[in-house]
């Protein structure tokens, strides 16, 4: 794994060990980054189940202004931090350990809005719905403001998305991404 374009291009970044954590593969990431081109320099990001940090080290990579990376699993966490140190990108990060299926109440100390979002939770876990009713609560994204979803073609984005709605989905093996904006 590493990172594709931007001032780190080329720096490979650490995994964690095992099979518990599925990291999105350089070519798929490459992909949602070339769609996403305009909206990532000077971007403030939010990366939501976030596993290695890949997605938002990416985009700080490619020239976001800050990044904030929401995890539950201690191994990744390690893992993210050390990533970030690896990339000396300490003073553009922060590094959150929460449960994001019971909330998003940890952003509220944080106080910035979001302007790209990117969701990877585990696939098959009925993950996506809370998260995105999660994230709508939290009112933390900028209007226009986008959400990237990577999840399973067996798993769909839910019709009913409250303030968010369907821009694209794109389809790579078993994989789908849904890009959404937030309309509020």
């Amino acid at each position: 794994m590493r990172i594709i374009a931007g001032s780190l291009k080329g720096k490979k970044l650490f995994s964690i060990p095992g099979k518990k954590v599925r990291p999105t593969a350089d070519r798929l990431r490459e992909s949602i980054f070339n769609i996403l081109s305009f909206n990532v320099s000077d971007a403030v990001v939010l990366d939501l189940f976030s596993g290695t940090g890949a997605f938002g080290i990416e985009a700080l990579s490619r020239g976001a202004r800050q990044a904030v990376f929401v995890e539950k699993a201690r191994a990744a966490l390690s893992v993210i931090k050390r990533n970030i140190q690896a990339c000396d990108l300490e003073n553009q990060a922060q590094v959150i350990q929460w449960d994001i299926a019971r909330n998003l109440n940890c952003l509220q100390r944080i106080l910035l809005r979001y302007d790209l979002v990117f969701m990877d939770p585990p696939y098959n876990r009925d993950m996506i719905q809370m998260g995105l009713s999660n994230l709508s609560h939290s009112d933390c994204i900028n209007p226009g403001g986008c959400i990237v979803v990577e999840h399973s073609a067996s798993e769909p984005i839910p019709e009913n998305t409250g303030r968010f709605a369907v821009l694209d989905r794109r389809k790579y093996g078993k994989t789908l991404v849904t890009f959404l904006t937030n309309v509020l």
